[in-house]
């Protein structure tokens, strides 16, 4: 039994290294794009740009959206869509009061149509709407109500797109990361995110992974026609990494972390920031119970074991336990630091990831048992995880 520990905490203490090395190399490729040196130069034929923001119930922070993106410094043309969800909070009323209307449309959206989620279902009319009317589309910038833009943004987004000729450019949006439950959950978030979707993994041509995060994607027109358009992801609960399957068919993808995204509303507590990640956990394993146990289980080994080994056992495996915990919190630094945590908070969430960990993983399970009860992507009101695509 003895060495049945020692064997176990030798495999964490080179898998968790091995991952230390993989972290520091991929955060060095997806640096933050507001960094200077991953600034581009802007496109010289200046694409026409369509953005479409699909928005429900967004009052409170709708004007420092849609104004952030109306006072974009693109120096092609370039127009705002933006559909009203149903709202009952006024969102389209602030939204037609900002001004730059010449550059702004707001449409009131139509019923729910069956198989489809609320936000795909605005991105379609949005979209519909732009090409109806006849304008030329080179581009579709996908972004959420609750995401503020730098001036440069869109100009970058396109830089990219044209000098890489990539047909999806995606950022993952700066999220609030203020209270202490923003600070022990939301880089987390990113990191876990990040680890099953390796950001150079993504960018690379050779590569199947694919994903991007929905709240800032900017997609080619002719690309998004080719694989079907939203009607192609209408049920899908994680629709940005579902679009981005589709699209690096058709050609290469991007996805890094910016500054020059930021989230404009605070998560709150920490059962409000578990139910958004509930929301989409148990549709990431596809609805089944099977990768349920399997990823709980693994998470338990990976996670808990390191300390427990450190904590509860003597000789080589408490000391593998240690460096297997240690080298975990490594991993983590990169992430905290992007979220501006100081160095003691770093070191204090760093050796808290196994607790974080944990906590995800009751996430995980409490959104399979939303699913069950037919509550599963729950989404301001909205029940939206489609049992029969399960």
């Amino acid at each position: 039994m003895i060495y049945f520990h020692w064997i176990v905490g030798g495999i964490l203490a080179l898998a968790w290294f091995s991952r230390i090395v993989d972290a520091a190399l991929g955060m060095s490729k997806v640096a933050d794009i507001s960094r200077p040196e991953w600034d581009r130069e802007p496109a010289k034929d200046n694409p026409r740009v369509t953005i479409i923001v699909p928005a429900r119930n967004e009052a409170d922070v709708i004007a420092r959206s849609i104004g952030s993106l109306l006072a974009q410094d693109y120096a092609g043309p370039f127009r705002v869509v933006l559909v009203d969800d149903g709202s009952s909070d006024g969102t389209a009323a602030v939204a037609k009061a900002i001004d730059g209307q010449r550059r702004l449309d707001v449409l009131a959206g139509a019923e729910l149509p069956a198989g489809w989620t609320g936000k795909l279902w605005a991105l379609e009319q949005g979209i519909r709407h732009a090409t109806a009317a006849g304008d030329a589309v080179d581009y579709f910038l996908l972004t959420d109500a609750d995401i503020g833009h730098a001036p440069d943004n869109l100009s970058q987004l396109v830089a990219r797109a044209e000098h890489d000729s990539r047909v999806q450019v995606s950022l993952m949006a700066e999220l609030s990361c203020a209270s202490a439950a923003e600070r022990f959950l939301i880089p987390a978030f990113v990191y876990f995110f990040q680890m099953l979707y390796p950001f150079s993994w993504v960018a690379r041509r050779d590569r199947r992974t694919a994903a991007a995060a929905g709240g800032c994607t900017l997609v080619r027109r002719d690309a998004l026609e080719r694989v079907g358009g939203i009607a192609a992801i209408r049920s899908e609960i994680i629709d940005d990494c579902a679009l981005a399957r589709r699209l690096k068919a058709e050609g290469p993808i991007w996805l890094g972390l910016t500054r020059r995204a930021t989230s404009l509303r605070p998560y709150g507590g920490f059962l409000k920031i578990g139910r958004m990640i509930s929301r989409s956990a148990y549709a990431q394993l596809g609805y089944s119970p099977l990768a349920l146990a399997g990823t709980v289980a693994a998470m338990a080994v990976v996670y808990l074991v390191p300390p427990l080994l450190a904590l509860l056992h003597e000789g080589p495996a408490r000391w593998l336990g240690l460096c297997a915990w240690l080298v975990m919190a490594l991993t983590f630094q990169p992430m905290l630091r992007f979220y501006r945590q100081s160095p003691l908070w770093c070191l204090i969430w760093g050796l808290a990831l196994p607790a974080i960990g944990t906590a995800y993983a009751f996430f995980t399970v409490q959104s399979a048992v939303d699913f069950w009860r037919g509550r599963g992507g729950l989404w301001k009101g909205r029940v939206q995880a489609m049992a029969g695509d399960a």
